[in-house]
């Protein structure tokens, strides 16, 4: 790893740290004072479980013999001395592979029997399931004995085609496609399905997660890699051969699993080295690579400066050899440079706009506090300043009053079990509509059309139907919290000209980015509807496999909207229990200062000087919560460390020299 690439690692951790240093101060500010409900508390430990789990993941993905496990190896683990994942010629990695590290559990090597595939069940249903894995346990962090568990990854077996149709490994339809046979008749299928490696590297223990996935037979007959794992990664890189360029069925692989993930794209041209000639000079042959460079740009619709030539082979060899010379050589380093730095931008920019969002809110809603208790001993002061120089008489007609006021107000209660009674029947309609019931309802309805389709070449359309009907729950949801803004906007008017109350709502979430989450979704599993797919669909197994994953993701999208508009109507009912209690204090207050001013007057002046001392108080209250909610913001920022202007050179992608 270079210098760069774990430095910028370490400032994301960092100031991922700082954060939850910052929101933990807040939080404990908050509480200590009184200022956040439940609906606040909710959201300050979501933002911490974020912050605490954030991981940034790479997905590598190839065809065979592309030196993909290589790269892996020259990039993240050479500082073990040797070669971790498997890169012998020809097939190695059978199944995909997760590198990652969670302190919470014992350094282990976790593998998915293919047979799992039968079951329907999907690779994160079955993550919960401990009992679906065959582990092997880590110990310390021995690199000789992580490379023989990882090694495990390479094994296949022979079964009837029968059996490999039933897996997803045989389609007679696409017979171009389909590995060769043995002289039984037999098909060579992966033993695992997925593998799980928890490891405590020190990139790892940065929170990066790193996913080797095999080529395009794989992600064809997983649809969850491709639907679920990779649209997940912060950057996609695809390993061609430098010696081969574009080969179909990389071109496939490109345009039928990664091409609607743009923003994250990284093409790496590996095996430079074998493009070296002894008959030609060192510039003919640095001309050769960038042709190449800029052809396999122009053929991937790729912007050149995402497109790197590098020797795996010789990084990984100069890495562990000392060798800097041929490190250089590799042109690997310039590869890394931009890689991290850009991996952190994104990451700093995701996960700063959602605290941005919480600092605000929490912000707000203790604002809104401070300002009732302001306008509360305002009041209060007020009354205390009237009752100068009066008579006991008017002492114990000030206390009736207050006497009086407090059983009218709690006379409030009825209005406000009406007002709550409405607002948890829309409520509940909303939080209905976007269930998972009525994602399974949909769903159910898309698969019948395709299946009423011939060959299966209206899937698009029922795609696409279904998609628009989904949206339209989306805008419906939004217009139903509408009408709950409306009517509890009409219920807290009242409740403030009839009871006193100080009761405002926050501006309603919106559903927009949800929306586009949909649309992004759409984007993604629109290239599984072709008519290069139209057989697939035929499959009982693919189709359900399909319809698995489908579901999975529209189920985080609606039970994240549901979630928000949940938080929403849960701040705007807590802020009348909030206050519900905060004027019975009040009157409870009001009161006993009277009943002490009437025993003993002089304590009327003191007491007023008690009131203005509090207002001074929460005014300054309401000035740090501002501070905290502000330094949280603003936090200092990662320190991205990459190289730009003339010391980085994006045609050759690696370091100029001086």
């Amino acid at each position: 790893m270079t210098i760069q690439f774990a430095g910028n690692l370490d400032a994301l951790s960092r100031w991922r740290q700082s954060l939850l240093g910052g929101l933990n101060d807040f939080s404990s500010f908050l509480t200590a004072h009184e200022l956040c409900d439940a609906a606040d508390t909710s959201q300050i430990e979501g933002l911490r479980q974020q912050l605490s789990n954030d991981k940034v993941v790479v997905a590598f993905v190839a065809e065979f013999s592309r030196g993909k496990s290589e790269l892996i190896n020259a990039i993240f683990f050479a500082d073990t001395g040797r070669r971790v994942l498997p890169a012998s010629p020809g097939r190695t990695t059978m199944c995909p592979v997760e590198l990652a590290y969670d302190a919470d559990q014992p350094p282990s090597l976790s593998l998915l029997p293919i047979e799992s595939r039968l079951e329907g069940a999907s690779i994160a249903e079955l993550r919960s399931r401990p009992d679906a894995w065959s582990r092997m346990p880590l110990k310390g962090r021995a690199a000789d004995q992580l490379a023989v568990a990882v090694a495990q990854v390479m094994r296949t077996q022979w079964v009837p085609k029968e059996d490999a149709v039933a897996l997803g490994f045989w389609d007679d339809q696409q017979p171009e496609d389909n590995p060769p046979l043995d002289d039984a008749g037999r098909v060579e299928i992966p033993v695992w399905r997925h593998a799980l490696v928890n490891y405590p590297h020190p990139l790892l223990r940065r929170g990066l997660v790193v996913l080797d996935t095999p080529g395009l037979n794989a992600l064809g007959a997983e649809p969850e890699l491709t639907l679920g794992l990779l649209p997940s990664a912060q950057a996609t890189v695809l390993v061609l051969a430098a010696d081969t360029g574009v080969t179909r069925s990389d071109l496939a692989l490109w345009r039928d699993h990664l091409s609607a993930h743009s923003f994250s794209r990284y093409v790496v041209l590996n095996k430079i080295d074998t493009l070296r000639d002894p008959l030609l000079t060192h510039e003919q042959v640095d001309q050769q690579i960038e042709a190449q460079r800029l052809s396999t740009a122009r053929t991937l619709d790729i912007e050149p400066g995402r497109v790197f030539a590098v020797s795996a082979r010789d990084a990984l060899s100069g890495r562990i050899n000392g060798d800097a010379v041929g490190l250089k050589a590799s042109r690997l380093l310039g590869f890394e440079d931009v890689l991290g730095s850009q991996l952190l931008q994104q990451r700093h920019t995701l996960l700063q706009g959602v605290v941005n969002d919480i600092a605000r809110q929490l912000q707000g809603s203790a604002a809104h506090r401070i300002g009732e208790q302001r306008r509360q001993v305002a009041e209060l002061t007020l009354e205390l300043r009237g009752l100068r120089g009066k008579s006991g008489a008017r002492l114990r007609s000030a206390r009736e009053r207050v006497s009086v006021e407090a059983v009218e107000f709690e006379q409030c209660i009825v209005h406000v079990h009406a007002l709550r009674a409405v607002h948890s029947r829309l409520l509940a309609q909303v939080v209905d509509s976007l269930s998972s019931d009525r994602l399974r309802t949909e769903l159910d309805l898309m698969q019948q059309a395709i299946r009423g389709s011939v060959l299966r070449l209206g899937a698009r359309h029922a795609f696409t139907d279904t998609c628009v009907r989904l949206r339209a729950v989306l805008t419906d949801a939004h217009k139903q919290n509408e009408e709950i803004y409306s009517m509890l906007g009409a219920g807290f008017a009242r409740l403030n000209a009839e009871f006193g109350f100080g009761l405002s709502l926050a501006p309603l979430p919106s559903l927009q980015r949800f929306v586009r989450e949909l649309s992004l979704i759409e984007v993604g599993y629109f290239q599984y509807l072709g008519l290069t797919q139209a057989l697939r669909l035929s499959q009982p197994r693919f189709m359900e496999s399909f319809r698995r994953m489908l579901l999975s993701k529209l189920r985080v999208v609606f039970e994240s909207a549901s979630a928000e508009i949940e938080m929403w109507n849960k701040t705007a009912s807590g802020r009348i229990d909030s206050q519900l209690v905060e004027r019975r204090r009040t009157y409870r207050r009001r009161g006993e200062s009277l009943e002490r001013i009437q025993v003993a007057t002089g304590d009327l002046e003191k007491r007023i000087t008690e009131l203005e001392a509090q207002a001074a108080n929460l005014q300054q209250l309401l000035l740090r919560v501002g501070a905290h909610a502000e330094a949280l913001r603003t936090a200092a920022p990662p320190e991205v460390t990459a190289f730009d202007g003339p010391e980085f050179s994006e045609a050759t992608g690696q370091r100029a020299q001086a």
